[in-house]
């Protein structure tokens, strides 16, 4: 059974998303300050964080950041804002998913169970010998879930990981945002197309040399992105 912390200090939103989430079957805790929630997020074992922007003591903002430090389970971000800078400030965050209130619970259902699907397929992985790809100073270790830039080695989210080896294994091969949000993100129906350009951002700041004149990862204007090789 996954273990799910939501952290929110609205009370009667919180039981609403608990209630529903534990009948689709998941273990549900509720934190309603910022402090707390942060604390629980990092020292306990969860599977997925409900993480919302405004709260109490400590934002959803900083909550995020620290998470994101020293685990790559999902987090998803809630908010009333509607704020497209505040999307982006919590996707470059390393939030997987960005939730604008008001939203129905079976929504947030179906969004919580699309991340962890994705999660557990990437993490349940039963191969012996580690998969390797290496292109001109780049190491993704496939298995270990690392990746180098010559020879030092970079820290990426769950998200950022996935995108970089998708198009690392498709060089050449131009996709659309939208192609790439379906690939990576699993959601062809929900979400944000807009994630797509945040992640790009920060993974070129991790592996490029000039971000103004990326060497790997091309954007092909009108179109969308492709790994150069």
């Amino acid at each position: 059974m996954s273990r799910i912390l939501i952290v929110e200090d609205e009370i009667a939103i919180a039981e609403l998303e608990k209630d529903y989430l534990e009948l689709s079957g998941f273990e549900v805790e509720m934190e309603t300050t910022g402090d707390g929630g942060e604390v629980r997020a990092i020292e306990e074992e969860f599977d997925l964080v409900i993480l919302d922007l405004m709260l109490p003591n400590v934002d959803g903002f900083e909550i995020c950041k620290k998470i994101r430090a020293v685990k790559n389970i999902p987090i998803l971000m809630v908010s009333a804002k509607k704020d497209d800078i505040d999307k982006i400030r919590g996707l470059g965050l390393g939030a997987d998913d960005y939730i604008t209130k008001p939203f129905s619970p079976s929504e947030l259902v179906a969004r919580v169970k699309a991340h962890l699907a994705r999660y557990d397929r990437l993490i349940g992985s039963g191969a012996k010998d580690n998969e390797i790809i290496e292109i001109r100073g780049i190491k993704i270790d496939k298995t270990a879930r690392r990746v180098y830039v010559n020879n030092e080695e970079k820290s990426f989210t769950t998200k950022e990981f996935d995108l970089l080896t998708f198009l690392a294994e498709n060089p050449n091969h131009v996709y659309t945002k939208e192609e790439l949000f379906q690939e990576i993100w699993d959601m062809e129906s929900i979400g944000d197309i807009a994630t797509v350009t945040v992640h790009i951002k920060k993974i070129r700041e991790k592996i490029e040399f000039n971000t103004s004149k990326p060497q790997y990862i091309e954007t092909i204007w009108g179109v969308g992105y492709r790994f150069k090789v």
